[in-house]
């Protein structure tokens, strides 16, 4: 079994695919397949989060990104 040294939880609800989940996802997955990201990282869809009005939603280790973009999702990962 691989192990990755972050996971990335993002929410595919409805209204957080309204607000581009998964364009969001498809974004982070191909950015951190990129060097020095490559293997560290393991994305994983979740159902909904109950945070609708902020979405979307993404949880990066213990930090919960509301309302988000590509470039403040990969900001926390390289913080964490």
């Amino acid at each position: 079994m691989k192990h990755f040294r972050k996971l990335i939880f993002v929410c595919t609800g409805s209204d957080c695919k309204k607000a581009g989940a998964k364009k969001l996802y498809k974004e982070l997955k191909e950015v951190t397949d990129e060097v020095p990201l490559k293997g560290s990282c393991k994305f994983i869809k979740t159902k909904c989060m109950d945070m609708c009005k902020t979405a979307p939603n993404v949880i990066v280790g213990d930090y919960f990104c509301k309302n988000t973009s590509a470039e403040k999702v990969l900001t926390q990962i390289k913080k964490s």
